[in-house]
């Protein structure tokens, strides 16, 4: 009996602090290895569907094979030395240029050949040469067409998401403390108008306000042609900032609001709040102790979320306003077939997502005491 004691006693020994620490380094030290193993395996397998995807399986190589054809058969039909020839010595011609083109492109070889090539350039942030698409400078590096347009994105998204955010929080937070209430009521009710995309609402806005009230301009980023004085300049482009910003304020906010409204109501009824509000403790430090604390991880990931979510930009919202951003250029390298640029594109936000979900595990640790990082 004393020597089971004995074992239980021992087993029960907390472990001195110096083995403490060294078991969690170990522990997360093991985490962040097989964490990082396995992002970079996702981001590999996401950016090489990406380009299988952008390839279309490879049938876009004979798209080019075609266009190429075509290119050289109407180049040499301007020759008049090219016409003096017989239809077999044409063909013969035509098929060796061809034969040189492809050659030059790479397109003589596989395509799953070709592929992990691709996929080997592009985790290197190796991002070639476009193939359609120029910068307004003439450049068809990928990596300056993408720098070129990451301004106008980053502030059309940055302006329409860190607004949504902030007055979802802020306006559910509210609601939260006004449950039942009328406007409670009205913002469950107007929550399905959500369901409708940016863009519907910016077609309705520029109907609205542009075609038929002519008091907000059809699109672009600024006036054309761009005022020469800075400040000028500022308020045009915040001009052009108002209908984008409100079509996607529209489409986000009541299901935004309702969603955090629910939130902050499940940690509301927590018995815990329950006994801070029968001591008499004041409602803010209630919300900001009992509530929004427990909620802070949540917070931090959307927001999180939020901010690598503005390098897509918004597709069809930014084409329906001609604006030049990142989603307008995706979508224009999709029409046109532009590999270099839908999977540069792509791999730089696989990065950043996968950064962001490895940092973010950190964090929860850190604002969460109840999370242990490989735990």
């Amino acid at each position: 009996m004393a020597d089971v004691t004995t074992a239980v006693g021992e087993q029960a020994a907390p472990l001195p602090p110096e083995r403490r620490r060294s078991s969690t380094l170990t522990r997360v030290l093991k985490y962040t290895a097989t964490r990082t193993v396995a992002l970079f395996f996702t981001v590999v397998v996401g950016v090489y569907l990406t380009i299988l995807i952008a390839n279309m399986g490879g049938y876009v190589d004979d798209i080019r094979r075609g266009q190429i054809r075509e290119e050289v058969a109407l180049a040499m039909s301007m020759d008049p030395e090219f016409k003096q020839l017989d239809a077999a010595e044409r063909t013969q011609m035509i098929n060796q240029i061809v034969k040189v083109e492809e050659e030059r492109l790479g397109l003589d070889r596989p395509f799953i050949v070709r592929s992990f090539g691709f996929l080997e350039d592009a985790l290197f942030l190796n991002l070639g040469r476009a193939e359609q698409i120029s910068s307004d400078s003439g450049s068809r590096l990928v990596r300056l067409i993408i720098l070129e347009r990451l301004p106008p994105t980053l502030l059309l998204m940055a302006t329409s998401n860190l607004l949504l955010f902030v007055i979802s929080v802020w306006f559910a937070l509210y609601l939260s403390r006004k449950y039942g209430t009328f406007l409670d009521r009205m913002v469950i009710t107007l929550s399905p108008l959500s369901s409708a995309p940016a863009w519907f609402y910016g077609l309705f806005l520029l109907l609205v306000f542009a075609a038929m009230w002519d008091v907000f301009p059809f699109g672009a980023m600024v006036a054309a042609p761009p005022p020469d004085d800075k400040l000028a300049y500022a308020v045009s482009v915040l001009y052009h900032l108002v209908l984008p910003v409100t079509a996607w304020l529209l489409s986000g906010i009541f299901s935004g609001v309702y969603a955090w409204r629910t939130f902050f109501l499940i940690f509301s009824s927590e018995d815990y709040v329950e006994m801070a509000k029968a001591k008499g403790l004041p409602s803010r430090e209630i919300e900001r102790r009992y509530i929004m604390r427990p909620t802070l991880p949540n917070i931090i990931t959307n927001f999180a979320l939020l901010l690598i979510s503005l390098w897509t930009g918004a597709i069809i919202l930014e084409t329906v306003f001609n604006w030049p951003g990142l989603g307008r250029l995706l979508y224009s390298a999709i029409h046109l077939y532009d590999t270099p640029v839908i999977v540069g594109s792509t791999v730089i936000y696989a990065y950043l997502l996968a950064v962001t979900v490895f940092v973010l595990d950190f964090i929860y640790a850190l604002v969460d005491p109840r999370v242990r990082v490989g735990s």
